[in-house]
């Protein structure tokens, strides 16, 4: 991982690109969060910094937590976030990482917490089928229905579909571009979605893909034997009938 940040989703909403096209973006407050604490491979095993983000009064931290970051030295942070940073050994604690630590064309990966939906159903939740509402059905169309055989296995399954709570889970959206990036506003539009409401903290980093460049279009070919009809006039489709 090259390069993160923590940052809270302000919204989603639409720009243009150079050719006029309407590009779907989420635009992102990243920053600028403050390193609270630095990890070694000599004390701690591997090379880390931990970053905090979000002012909050310190009567609402608990005793460990302003511990931990008045021994800092840093102001009290809501948010804290471990990264395991290539260049975690340059780093300081109280070193300061803002949105410009990504630029327009980077590729990132975007973990948030999904909207929670409450409990819900198995329609809702699972994508199941409802049953059919004639030739005597009953009041159980969006019922979960069977769940198992009687004798064999005499059981249900572990993670067989169900109502229960929906939503409310850590989700990473992957290969996510960078648009744009203000670091006077603290903020870095990307294209597309990402995960959680508004005002949801979310985590930025380096994508793990692998990002292969586009290449242009396939040229014409100059072997003789593969042109066309109209070049290649031994080929049989130029032949008369």
């Amino acid at each position: 991982m090259k390069k993160a940040i923590i940052g809270k989703k302000v919204g989603m909403t639409q720009i243009f690109d150079e050719a006029g096209r309407v590009v779907p973006v989420t635009v992102i407050e990243a920053g600028p969060c403050v390193v609270v604490q630095k990890k070694t491979v000599e004390k701690e095993g591997y090379s880390a910094v931990q970053l905090g983000y979000g002012d909050i009064a310190e009567k609402r931290l608990s005793k460990p937590e302003k511990g931990h970051l008045a021994k800092a030295g840093v102001p009290m942070k809501k948010y804290l976030k471990e990264f395991r940073l290539e260049d975690a050994e340059k780093m300081n604690v109280g070193d300061v990482v803002k949105a410009d630590t990504f630029a327009a064309g980077d590729h990132i990966d975007v973990t948030g917490t999904s909207k929670g939906h409450g409990y819900q159903g198995a329609i809702k939740r699972f994508g199941a089928q409802r049953t059919p509402t004639s030739h005597g059905g009953g009041p159980v169309h969006r019922h979960a229905g069977s769940m198992g055989s009687t004798s064999t296995p005499s059981r249900i399954y572990k993670g067989h579909i169900g109502a229960g709570q929906m939503g409310v889970e850590q989700v990473t959206v992957q290969n996510l571009d960078v648009v744009q990036v203000d670091p006077e506003l603290n903020m870095i539009v990307v294209r597309g979605a990402i995960p959680g409401p508004k005002g949801g903290i979310v985590y930025l980093k380096n994508t793990v893909k692998t990002i292969v460049e586009k290449k242009g279009a396939a040229g014409i070919s100059v072997n003789p034997q593969k042109a066309s009809a109209r070049v290649n006039p031994q080929k049989a489709s130029a032949r008369t009938k």
